[in-house]
Order: C-alpha cells, then structure tokens, then sequence
C-alpha cells in the first residue's frame, strides 16, 4: 500500500526554485519573444495591441502567416493568474504561424484586480474577438493557469456563444492547473481568494466537458509531482464524461521549457495542436 501526503503545498506548486537554473525564467522568454514580434512586424504580419474589452490589460496580438491562415491557434499564458502578459510568449507562435495559422496571444487583469471567474470570460472575450477575424477551425493552447483557462473554454459552462465554441477543434493544456482546490492551501491565495464556490465553478475537473470536446493535456516529466497529477486528473475525468482526451508526459521537460515545442512545426505539440 503506498500513501501520500503533502504537507507544504507551496512548495508543491513552487516551480522556479524546483528546478536547477530557474531563475533564468521569465527573462530567457523575453528576448526570443521581442525579435519574433519585431520580425514579423517588420513584414507587415504581427498586428499588436488589439483590444477585446474594456480593461487596460484587454489586449491580444495577432501573428498571421504568409497566404490565408487555415485557422486560428489562441496561446493564453500563465502566471497562476497573477503575473506576466502576452509579450513574454510571442515566439511560441512560430510553429502554428510556419504551419499555415494565424494565433491570438491576449493579455488578461490580474488577480487580485479580479477572481479567476472573471478571468476566465475576459479570455472568452479574447478568443470571440480574434475568431471574429480569422475563419476557420479553433485551436486553443494554454500554459499552467493559462491551461486552466483553455480547458475552461471547452467545459459544459463555457461563456463562450455558440457560434465561437462551435469551432473549436481541439484544446492542448499544458501543465495546466485543472482542479483549483489544492491552491486554497497556499500561501498564494491570500491574493488569488479562491473558495470553495470559486473552485467549484471554475475547476475544469469539477465540470463536465461540453459536446464534442476534444482535450489533450500534457505536462514535462521533469516537472513538479502536483502537476503531473493536475494533468492526469482532467484527462481522467473527462474521459469518463465523454470528451476525447489524452495525456502526454514529455520527458526531460520541466514547467518552463515544456511549451518550447510550440515553436516548432515539427514538435509533437505542435503536431498535435494541429491535428484533425
């Protein structure tokens, strides 16, 4: 019989300090990032700063490629909801944009200027706002919190119209954070105020899956054991609901370099991201 107990739960969900280097995250994404916008700036096909609501941080970029785009990949980043915004992630595009697609990166308000519920249909904003731009199929992706977020679009509750929802062909959360309940144990939520009605509301794994979802959930080997089990979990879950899931584990990747692969039209997350 094995038995499990966690006892510090911030250092269950403490990435950085967990693996060897981190502290070179968020800043070894910033530069990569720049030069990607700038050279497709420089091409006429990076259109930034478009706004979806009201708010100052109600913003996305939209990456196009060469020719029509075949569809639309959003990118949500994550920040257990808390930092960073879309610029950080902007060479992340690469892979979908080689491949033929536009992507959507949007920024979202920051708790504690709002709850997760309201996180989650600011970026239902975000992805009606550039789907409104670029027909075609909806691949959404997002990292930790970000893929929390994703796989929110895609619950039985999303607050996404049906028009928009109705597009999505497939979601990739990666390292998402699916079940909200274990972070009311830490120190971070004196400023994310997660409770039990929050958590119950807005944990994917607490939610059925709306009709027809297709989810894959994939997170790095190398990567904390609460994010391992968050990924399984939803995949779990789902699959007993209905939805068309699996569950990846990439190994010899940590919670910083496991989204690398979106970069690359050749990744098997890209690939899979991509797949019909």
């Amino acid at each position: 019989m094995f038995e499990r107990m966690i006892t510090d739960w911030d250092d269950a969900y403490a990435n950085g300090p967990n693996i060897p280097g981190g502290d070179r995250w968020p800043e070894a994404w910033m530069e990569p990032a720049r030069a990607f916008r700038e050279s497709l700036a420089g091409v006429g096909r990076a259109r930034l700063d478009l706004p979806y609501g009201d708010r100052p941080r109600n913003r996305f970029d939209l990456f196009l490629p060469e020719g029509k785009p075949g569809g639309l990949v959003v990118f949500v980043h994550g920040g257990y909801w808390l930092r960073f915004d879309k610029s950080y992630w902007s060479h992340l595009a690469a892979g979908a944009v080689e491949s033929g697609h536009a992507v959507a990166m949007p920024s979202y308000t920051l708790c504690p200027q709002i709850r997760i519920g309201g996180i989650v249909k600011e970026v239902a904003a975000a992805v009606e706002a550039a789907a409104a731009m670029v027909e075609g199929p909806l691949m959404l992706t997002g990292h930790s919190a970000g893929g929390h977020l994703v796989s929110r679009m895609v619950s039985a509750t999303t607050p996404l119209a049906s028009r928009v929802s109705g597009r999505i062909r497939r979601v990739v959360s990666i390292s998402g954070v699916h079940d909200l309940r274990p972070l009311m144990r830490t120190g971070m939520n004196g400023t994310l105020a997660i409770d039990e009605a929050e958590a119950a509301a807005e944990s994917p794994a607490l939610l059925r899956p709306m009709e027809g979802a297709r989810i894959t959930c994939w997170v790095g080997g190398s990567e904390r054991a609460e994010f391992l089990r968050q990924n399984a979990l939803l995949a779990n879950v789902w699959t007993g609901l209905g939805a068309i899931t699996s569950a990846v584990v990439e190994p010899d990747r940590h919670h910083f370099n496991v989204v690398d692969g979106l970069a690359d039209p050749r990744h098997a997350l890209m690939r899979t991201l991509l797949a019909e």
